[in-house]
C-alpha cells in the first residue's frame, strides 16, 4: 500500500462517531458541518422498529425512530463535551417529542453512543447542565445505545447547503446556525 493510501487509514481509524438527535437532521447538519474537527455528517434516521424506513414512514411517527445525524469526529481536534455543548445550544433539550413548530417522536432530544464511554460522558454532561440550571425546565434527553440506524434518502444531505433560500431553512435552520457561531465562534470551521 503507498503511503497516501496508509495515511488516509490511519486518519479515518483515529476518527470517531457519535448520533445525535435534536430535532430536524437538517438543523444539526447544517450546525455540525461547520464545526472544526468534525469529518463528516450524516444524516438518518435511529431508534426505531422498522428497518431501512423512509422519511415519510417516519415522519407519520409509527417507526418509532428520531431524525439524526451521525457525526463522524477527530478526538484530537474536538472532544465529546464540545460537541455536546453545541449540541445542547442549538435545540430545546426540554421539550418531549418537539422542537418548535415540528412536533413528534421523531423530533425527540436524544443521544445515541456508539460505547459505554460516550453514554458516561452524556450522562455527566447532562448532569452538570442540570445541576448548573442552564435550562429552566428539565431536561429530557434520552441517552441510548445506537440501534436501527440508518441514513436517510440522498436529497436531505446538506440540504440547507444546497436550500439556503427555502422558507425552513431561513426560519428554522439559519438561525440555528447564527446561535451556534455567535455562541461558540471559537469552534467553527477554520
Amino acid at each position: 500500500m503507498d503511503q497516501a493510501g496508509e495515511a488516509g487509514r490511519s486518519n479515518m481509524a483515529a476518527t470517531r462517531s457519535i448520533t445525535l438527535g435534536g430535532g430536524c437532521f437538517w438543523c444539526t447538519e447544517a450546525v455540525f458541518l461547520d464545526v472544526e474537527g468534525v469529518v463528516a455528517v450524516e444524516p438518518g434516521y435511529a431508534g426505531g422498529h422498522v428497518a431501512n424506513p423512509t422519511y415519510e414512514a417516519v415522519c407519520t411517527g409509527e417507526t418509532g425512530h428520531a431524525e439524526v445525524v451521525r457525526i463522524t469526529y477527530d478526538p484530537g481536534r474536538i472532544g465529546l463535551r464540545e460537541i455536546f455543548a453545541i449540541f445542547f445550544t442549538v435545540h430545546d433539550p426540554t421539550t418531549p417529542d418537539r422542537q418548535g413548530h415540528d412536533v413528534g417522536t421523531q423530533y425527540r432530544s436524544v443521544i445515541f453512543h456508539h460505547d459505554e464511554e460516550q453514554a458516561v460522558a452524556a450522562r455527566r454532561f447532562i448532569e452538570q447542565l442540570e445541576k448548573e440550571k442552564v435550562f429552566r425546565d428539565p431536561i429530557v434527553t434520552q441517552v441510548a445505545p445506537l440501534s436501527s440506524y440508518s441514513t436517510a434518502e440522498p436529497y436531505h444531505h446538506r440540504y440547507f447547503e444546497r436550500h439556503p433560500g427555502q422558507g425552513y431553512c431561513t426560519m428554522v435552520v439559519a438561525p440555528k446556525l447564527a446561535k451556534f457561531r455567535k455562541v461558540h465562534a471559537a469552534l467553527r470551521r477554520k
